[in-house]
């Protein structure tokens, strides 16, 4: 099995790469299966059918260019599915296409997501808890880390996946499970003075049958590891987790499927898996590896 589980499109904010490019050049590439996972991000961003509207701003200048603009915007719910459902009649004899979302949850928005997942559950094969933002401060801003210590905006993050863990459980992986470090300007925090609150959450997803991802990114942004780290992969494991995707978050056709299979042999070699997954209408599906 190849498969890319952490895909976006023309339907989230900050990608401007239409699905069908996506899809084509998976099938140029080999890839067994795929899985769109635009974003949603209550809190920080409106639906599209909001009273209020949407807001703009400038790109991250890494998915968009810092010249260009940006929705505030989650999916088009009801564009984004019947799209799926064409390009799945389209490509059906090339490759099998997923249906998913990435939910940007936090603790004070999970009455927004139990809503939308109410609502669409029954086109959804798979779901990214994602984190991008605390009290509605995101990262990659740097708004969360401001006036706060790396100790205390590194343990606030983890404890705050925990609590809305708790909350939340329509979900099938917790995805870049540190994915601070890709915004921490003061380098990586030891992972030894965060390994017992990153036990409790791989603890509660484990109990809860839920899985983690490993997504590839981590190459192109240029962090010195995996994201998570080999070391919260270990910790996984070693604790009974065996749900595990991997994903290139790729916003363009030029990042799709990087470095997954490089991927697939750190999960193999090194840390010890056999096996990976796919998801079907939320269920896990396990493929060797």
């Amino acid at each position: 099995m190849y498969a890319d589980y952490h895909l976006h499109s023309e339907f989230s904010d900050d990608s401007r790469e239409p699905m069908d490019n996506q899809i084509q050049q998976a099938i140029s590439l080999g890839l067994n299966e795929i899985c769109f996972t635009d974003h949603v991000d209550y809190g920080i961003k409106r639906d599209w059918d909001d009273p209020r509207g949407v807001e703009w701003r400038g790109g991250d200048g890494i998915s968009s260019s810092k010249d260009e603009m940006d929705p505030l915007a989650n999916v088009n719910y009801p564009e984004y599915f019947a799209k799926l459902l064409r390009m799945r009649v389209t490509y059906s004899k090339d490759i099998t296409i997923r249906s998913g979302l990435e939910f940007g949850i936090q603790s004070i928005t999970v009455d927004d997501y139990k809503k939308l997942y109410n609502h669409y559950q029954d086109q959804l094969d798979f779901v990214l808890f994602s984190m991008h933002q605390v009290n509605n401060l995101e990262f990659w801003t740097q708004d969360f880390q401001a006036g706060k210590t790396q100790q205390e905006y590194n343990e606030e993050y983890y404890r705050e996946i925990l609590k809305t863990m708790k909350l939340f459980k329509n979900y099938s992986v917790l995805a870049h499970l540190d994915l601070l470090v890709r915004y921490d300007k003061n380098g990586v925090y030891p992972f030894e003075k965060l390994e017992d609150i990153i036990a409790e959450i791989l603890k509660q997803a484990i109990h809860d049958n839920k899985g983690i991802e490993v997504n590839t990114s981590s190459w192109h942004y240029g962090l010195a590891d995996t994201q998570p780290s080999r070391k919260i992969l270990k910790l996984y494991k070693d604790l009974g987790g065996k749900i595990i995707t991997v994903g290139s978050d790729a916003h363009s056709t030029k990042y799709l499927a990087d470095h997954i299979k490089d991927a697939y042999a750190i999960l193999k070699d090194e840390i010890g898996f056999e096996e990976i997954t796919t998801f079907d209408h939320m269920q896990p599906v396990f493929h060797k590896l």
